[in-house]
């Protein structure tokens, strides 16, 4: 599959005003950044049916399909670009493979792990804390260098 079979780009995240600006919702920031893209508009782990009707909407395969998201096993500053990967603890991104019924789609993954972290917090209570300052600036250059990727 190549990068340029990319014809969606949807963001996974939390519609509810108390997750502005949290860890979980970097993809929805990544597209506000972008200008380019859809949102869900629905909670995290129930972006499955949202993803499948945009598609069918749009007339698209799975391959046509880029979805950004947090991922809590990447460092902060780091991203990697995959295709047909399994969801490896996401539900939202499980979700989406249960209604398409394939994982043979792109998958943005943005890291949002403090490497300075001694111990490892879990991913749910890490992701909905607020995104400090330092860490917005980080995340922004990340949302550079990985449009200029795609």
């Amino acid at each position: 599959m190549k990068k340029q079979d990319i014809k969606l780009i949807i963001s996974l995240g939390n519609p509810d005003k108390k997750y502005d600006q949290t860890y979980h919702n970097v993809g929805h920031m990544m597209v506000d950044e972008l200008e380019k893209g859809i949102k869900s508009d629905v909670f995290m782990n129930q972006s499955g049916k949202f993803v499948k009707d945009a598609m069918k909407n749009k007339n698209l395969k799975p391959n046509n399909l880029l979805i950004i998201h947090d991922d809590s096993d990447i460092h902060l500053g780091k991203y990697k670009l995959s295709f047909g990967r399994n969801a490896a603890g996401h539900k939202g991104v499980q979700d989406i493979i249960n209604h398409l019924k394939t994982k043979d789609f792109w998958r943005l993954r943005i890291g949002v792990r403090n490497p300075k972290e001694k111990i490892r917090v879990k991913a749910e209570d890490m992701v909905l804390k607020k995104i400090s300052p330092t860490h917005k600036k980080i995340l922004k250059e990340v949302f550079t260098q990985a449009a200029q990727e795609l």
